[in-house]
Parts: structure tokens; C-alpha cells; sequence
């Protein structure tokens, strides 16, 4: 119960912050800027000469605009992406599933309660809402079937207003990415 109220709590503190951010002043973005993102999303751990190099600009400047970047909300978070199969010979292949979720009511306060509880939950890789059609996608990664069904009847079954699921289970991962096309008409 005190690990549900964390993770509640953490909802909460990125939820303020985030609408924190929808209200900052916003900043333009030059073609440097853009180059910068660019450059960062393919790879958050090049150094600051490194970078500054490939924009053509001073590392003292480089470092000024990428912490303005970072300030300004630009920069969600810097992580590591792992790699799954290194992990699937460690751990097993697991599960992936993507899953369509339809509410009975679908109020504001209901779409909100069932987003926390989603988001919440550590198995949630992603929670969308979309329209048409259901509520939610989400993309949940399982150990396996049995997890699945743990998972399945934490979110679903135990929620009343929860009315229809629908779940795909995946057999090939073709891509994936963690890019955003920042840069118009440049393919990386």
C-alpha cells in the first residue's frame, strides 16, 4: 500500500511539473537547437566538446543551450535504452503486450483515475489515450502468461469500469525507437 502511495505521489509531482512547463515562457529554437536535440536523442551521452563540434559552435555555448534546452522542457529525461535481447538470455523472452481498454463511463474523472492507475502500475511500458475506438492503448511487458493474468486483473477486472480489453500479444519486435524527427527533410 505505501509503494501504490509513492508511485501516486510521483504521478502527482510529474503531472504539476509538466503543466509547470505548458506555462513556462515559451523559447525558439534556432537550426542549432534543433541540430542539438537531434544529435542528443540519437546519443545522451556524447560530451559536451563532442557535441559542440558537430554544431559548430564554442563547448561553453554548446553547454549554455543545451541547458536552456533542458530547462525549457525539451529534454524529457536522459535514459539508458537496454538491450532485450542481452536481457531475454538473462531473464527469458518475456511477454509484450498491446492492449485496447474501453471504459463504461468515460468522464473525465474516470479517464484520469484509470490513467493513474495504468501509469502506476511498473509492467506499463506506455499508456495512450486514444479516439476513435477505445480508451486506452497500453503496452504492457509480462515475465510470462501467468504475470500477464496478475497484471491483467490488477488493472481490469478488479475496476468495474472497466468494459471491454482486447490484447495482442507480440511475435517480433520490427523497430523501435526513442526518436523524434526534429530535423525536416534529413533522414537518420
Amino acid at each position: 500500500m505505501i509503494y501504490l502511495e509513492i508511485i501516486f505521489l510521483e504521478y502527482l509531482f510529474l503531472k504539476f511539473y509538466f503543466n509547470k512547463i505548458q506555462f513556462m515562457e515559451p523559447i525558439e529554437l534556432d537550426q542549432i537547437d534543433l541540430q542539438l536535440l537531434n544529435l542528443l536523442q540519437h546519443d545522451a551521452n556524447i560530451s559536451n566538446v563532442a557535441l559542440a563540434e558537430k554544431v559548430n559552435v564554442s563547448p561553453p555555448t554548446c553547454l549554455r543551450r543545451v541547458k536552456r534546452l533542458l530547462d525549457g522542457g525539451w529534454i524529457e529525461r536522459q535514459i539508458a535504452v537496454l538491450n532485450t535481447d542481452k536481457l531475454a538470455a538473462l531473464q527469458g523472452h518475456g511477454l509484450t503486450a498491446l492492449i485496447e481498454v474501453s471504459l463504461d463511463k468515460q468522464g473525465s474523472e474516470a479517464l484520469d483515475a484509470f490513467e493513474a492507475r495504468a501509469v502506476a502500475h511498473l509492467a506499463v511500458q506506455q499508456c495512450w489515450r486514444v479516439s476513435p475506438g477505445p480508451d486506452f492503448m497500453l503496452v504492457v511487458q509480462a515475465r510470462d502468461m501467468p504475470h500477464y493474468l496478475g497484471i491483467s486483473q490488477t488493472l481490469f477486472t478488479e475496476d468495474a469500469n472497466v468494459r471491454n480489453v482486447k490484447a495482442f500479444f507480440s511475435t517480433k519486435r520490427a523497430k523501435f525507437t526513442t526518436t523524434w524527427p526534429v530535423l525536416p527533410n534529413r533522414p537518420h
